[in-house]
């Protein structure tokens, strides 16, 4: 890995400014893509904006900056996108700062701007050494998400075209599942998502050899199969819907057949079942009868000592006597073959029958 810390001026870095919206951003002679294909879309608010100006003029400090290099000898900058983005804006008079457009600065103050020194970290090396590089690193401003960081060690076209699908706002890929994922698209969340469900959580070596592919066809075939069986199995919607694991549920359950109608009464009994403290879980349960998704109600300190004393601090399995910390409690009834979490379905064990019993 080969790290180099450079000035780079203001000057050299708006020269060759292009905003080219849906085909990026580039500068620095045409060298650098101030807003490759993985980043983000420019999101400052005008406050942050000119506080980047403000830095500048003042001849104060502005935070380091990383490029990485690619293999063609060219630029992409891993973080500081907003920065330059505001600086260039600002330089070609797409906004004011202090009421002042840069063409109404006097000459010195100008020289000044586009004098400025930006320090830059210029990152080459292999694919594993820039991503462990960019995951250690604490990288200034806003920090990138692990995708962006993913996306910047992989990018090439099927990285472009994937967020053509799944990272811009409103793009394809909310549009169709927005009410399933949880996320943003722009932080990259739909596209991480996606992609670990198809990779079974694999998400560095799908990219890697997906990465010189021309376009991203499958995952987004891949990623239209999952909302739409979830849509046909689950015909009703919930809130509790947004931000389940749908995608591994597809990969083990999306050749099975199911009674929706069934599905749905269970449903509703669930949600209107008091024990069910993770009603989001309802939707796992259904299809892998794990009742850890669930996260049913224990019982409540209350009710574990008046089982104590109906019992005398004896073990209803191994008939010996524990003080009450060294006992847990039991549904008397399964909860799954209808016992309530109340206090005359519940019986204490010792820890080591207790968790004979449930397999544990």
């Amino acid at each position: 890995m080969n790290i180099e810390l450079k000035e780079t001026t203001v000057r050299e870095l708006i020269n060759g400014y292009e905003d080219k919206e849906e085909e990026g951003v580039t500068g620095y002679g045409g060298k650098l893509d101030i807003r490759p294909p993985f980043q983000r879309e420019f999101i400052y608010k005008d406050k942050q904006r000119d506080a980047v100006i403000d830095t500048i003029t003042k001849d104060y400090p502005l935070n380091v900056m990383y490029w990485a290099v690619r293999e063609d000898g060219n630029f992409e900058v891993i973080d500081g996108q907003q920065r330059i983005i505001s600086i260039c804006q600002y330089v070609e008079g797409d906004f004011a700062f202090k009421n002042r457009y840069f063409h109404n600065l006097q000459n010195d103050e100008r020289e000044q701007i586009l004098s400025y020194k930006l320090m830059v970290y210029f990152c080459s090396g292999s694919d594993s050494e820039k991503l462990e590089w960019f995951k250690t690193i604490n990288i200034a401003g806003e920090k990138l998400t692990d995708q962006e960081l993913r996306n910047a060690v992989y990018s090439g076209p099927w990285v472009s075209d994937a967020k053509r699908y799944f990272s811009k706002n409103n793009c394809a890929a909310y549009g169709l599942g927005g009410d399933y994922l949880s996320g943003s698209p722009i932080r990259q969340d739909f596209l991480e998502t996606t992609i670990r469900w198809i990779s079974k959580d694999n998400i560095e070596n799908y990219m890697a050899e997906h990465q010189h592919e021309p376009n991203a066809s499958e995952l987004w075939l891949y990623y239209q199969s999952v909302i739409n069986w979830v849509r046909a199995v689950f015909p009703v919607y919930r809130k509790e819907m947004k931000g389940v694991a749908w995608g591994f549920l597809y990969n083990e359950f999306g050749n099975k057949k199911f009674d929706t109608k069934k599905l749905e009464k269970e449903i509703v009994r669930l949600m209107q079942d008091e024990d069910v403290t993770n009603k989001k879980g309802i939707y796992e349960y259904l299809l892998t009868k794990n009742e850890k998704y669930l996260n049913i109600r224990a019982f409540s300190d209350n009710h574990k000592r008046e089982a104590y004393e109906r019992q005398a601090g004896v073990c209803v399995k191994c008939k010996k006597k524990f003080e009450i910390d060294d006992m847990e409690a039991d549904h008397i009834t399964p909860w799954h073959e209808g016992g309530k979490t109340i206090s005359v379905n519940c019986q204490l064990l010792c820890k080591e029958d207790n968790r004979r019993k449930g397999g544990k």
